[in-house]
């Protein structure tokens, strides 16, 4: 059972053995804990670990690894959800009204936002909490979220991330403006609906600017489809000119995107799109805010199983410190350096 730090109880048997984000063995499989044990894993930062199975399994719930939901989940659901049907009712005040209320925000996203310390594996929280609500209002408060995180590694003030992650939660209010027609189409964009897409970013900075008469969060609504080489919109404007927080977003923006299941893409793999990520680190988005992103997420992959190029299976076992997609694997009694075994390439990662 994988369970947060915060809620192990002396007794607690641990079923695998705990790694830090560094990838060193803290400690091993079968320690029976103890306060000493507990602070231990603490002062190594660790989030989780693997327990021995007391509980039976909380019906409705989405398992990951273990069979049984982090038992976080419970209490940061409805937030999620909350948040979601909160962003539907703001989509629907900023068509009729041209704003939104500040006070509608913060109801909506600032309960989900309180609860963030809690729950630091962002990895697992997405995807336990994936709904089949409507993409754009689920996108958005993943945004927010993912936004919120990003500037906390980045090293915003507590503050200024959670402004930043609004920012994120507002990015793309504009897009109320736009045909559901167009939003959900399956089939490629006419030049002309195109047109109307990147529209959003435009509809978007008014209507907060609108509301809040701050460019600091509009910013974000207004930029996160600029690209650092000039290739974006609306404006087509280079790095130089986006702002520290709409570079933030659209790193955010690319991962919600790139991990949801829209009706017209397959949600792809974890490891393919922070692969796709450092990609476009090198001439589209900020390589230091999407470095530091993916730096941050790839710890969350040890201990999981993962499938080689040759057929074979293992563990994701450490990070490396500057390769990030060639990590030490173990497979049976052996360990792969997949830095030093180039031929080898890692598949698929099983969440």
């Amino acid at each position: 059972m994988r369970v947060h730090i915060s809620d192990l109880k002396e007794g607690d048997l641990l079923s695998s053995d705990a790694f830090n984000h560094f990838g060193l063995n803290v400690m091993a499989k079968g320690t029976r804990l103890t306060s000493y044990e507990i602070a231990k894993l603490t002062q190594h930062s660790i989030d989780y670990v693997e327990v021995e199975m007391e509980a039976p399994v909380a019906a409705g719930y989405r398992t990951i690894e273990s069979g049984l939901p982090p038992r976080w989940l419970p209490s940061i659901k409805p937030l999620y959800e909350n948040a979601i049907s909160g962003c539907e009712n703001l989509f629907r005040k900023a068509l009729e009204e041209g704003k939104v209320s500040e006070e509608d925000v913060d109801r909506s996203f600032g309960p989900l936002m309180s609860s963030f310390q809690m729950e630091k594996d962002v990895v697992s929280m997405l995807l336990l909490l994936n709904t089949d609500d409507d993409y754009t209002y689920q996108h958005s408060v993943q945004v927010g979220m993912l936004s919120y995180y990003l500037a906390s590694w980045l090293g915003f003030p507590e503050e200024e991330a959670a402004r930043i992650g609004k920012a994120g939660f507002l990015h793309d209010i504009g897009k109320c403006r736009i045909s559901k027609d167009i939003l959900n189409k399956p089939e490629k964009l006419t030049s002309e609906e195109y047109r109307e897409i990147k529209r959003h970013t435009l509809y978007g900075e008014e209507i907060i600017l609108s509301t809040y008469d701050d460019p600091f969060l509009s910013s974000a609504a207004l930029q996160h489809h600029e690209r650092m080489d000039g290739t974006g919109y609306p404006h087509g404007i280079d790095g130089i000119e986006i702002s520290p927080i709409a570079k933030i977003v659209a790193v955010a923006d690319v991962y919600s995107a790139m991990i949801s299941t829209r009706s017209y893409q397959q949600k792809r793999d974890l490891l393919y799109v922070l692969r796709e990520l450092y990609r476009m680190s090198f001439h589209e988005l900020d390589p230091h805010t999407t470095h530091t992103f993916i730096r941050h997420m790839i710890p969350n992959f040890i201990g999981k199983s993962v499938e080689l190029d040759n057929g074979q299976f293992g563990t994701f076992i450490m990070t490396h410190p500057s390769e990030f997609f060639r990590p030490l694997i173990q497979v049976g009694e052996d360990f792969l350096d997949l830095s030093e075994q180039r031929e080898l390439e890692i598949t698929q990662i099983y969440m």
